[in-house]
């Protein structure tokens, strides 16, 4: 477990490169933009669906 640890530890510490702070910017941006679009049309999915769900019974139980 150890071994597996120091590995990792060194691994990240020589192979792994950070993008430029404006490159990663730039990115948390377009990952932040599409989670709030996914979240809106999610939102909206539901909605509708529970309208149509409310006014499907609405009409059996009448």
């Amino acid at each position: 477990m150890f071994t597996y640890i120091s590995e990792s530890i060194d691994e990240l510490k020589n192979n792994v490169t950070l993008p430029p702070r404006a490159e990663s910017t730039n990115l948390m941006v377009i990952v932040a933009v599409f989670s709030i679009i996914f979240a809106l049309a999610t939102w909206g999915v539901d909605s509708l669906f529970s309208e149509l769900i409310l006014l499907y019974f609405n009409n059996i139980i009448n």
